[in-house]
């Protein structure tokens, strides 16, 4: 199917979740995450979930690998979608956000870290197929900024869905995921 058509049909299944649905999901998501074989992350890119998109609680995940390493780097996106350019910014837990007017929430901080500092990414996604390839939001932003990253930065995606067989449509820049969690299983490709 291509990536077009998934985008549409995943974005009307995810909002059709009801909340306390989307709460147990999350739940199931972070547990399979915690089961998932990673090395020490020292630097992580996260990103503000979406509300009105219902996309997947990714401050449980953060949080998680928080937990496992206090010092580690977390990143926010921040996107400039005049030229196209993504960066990661460096967050604490004082970095203001603001909510921007696609209402994606980005921090307020002017310390970036270029890709290839960081290990580990959780890239959004709308679907998955059996062989790590995302249809995403149709931006690019992430497909550029990970071209940038080291060969063993590690790139994992949150889906509340299991995956179609094949997306169709690729390009060139398409990078596949290294891994995505669903609530049920831990894919690896």
């Amino acid at each position: 199917m291509l990536k077009a058509e998934l985008r549409r049909i995943y974005r009307e299944k995810r909002l059709a979740i009801s909340d306390s649905e989307k709460v147990k999901l999350d739940d199931l998501l972070l547990i399979k995450f915690q089961t998932a074989e990673l090395p020490f992350i020292n630097a992580l890119l996260s990103y503000w979930p979406i509300e009105e998109n219902k996309e997947p609680d990714t401050h449980l995940f953060t949080e998680f690998l928080r937990f496992r390493n206090p010092e580690m780097k977390i990143c926010y996106p921040v996107s400039d979608f005049t030229t196209g350019i993504m960066r990661a910014a460096v967050t604490d837990i004082d970095t203001p956000f603001t909510k921007t007017e696609l209402n994606i929430y980005e921090p307020q901080s002017t310390d970036f870290l270029p890709a290839e500092e960081i290990d580990l990414v959780f890239v959004p996604l709308l679907a998955f197929d059996l062989n790590g390839y995302r249809a995403g939001y149709g931006k690019g932003f992430y497909d550029k900024w990970l071209a940038a990253t080291r060969p063993d930065c590690i790139k994992a995606g949150f889906s509340y869905f299991e995956p179609v067989d094949q997306i169709e449509g690729l390009h060139e820049f398409d990078l596949p995921l290294d891994l995505c969690i669903t609530p049920q299983n831990v894919y690896v490709f």
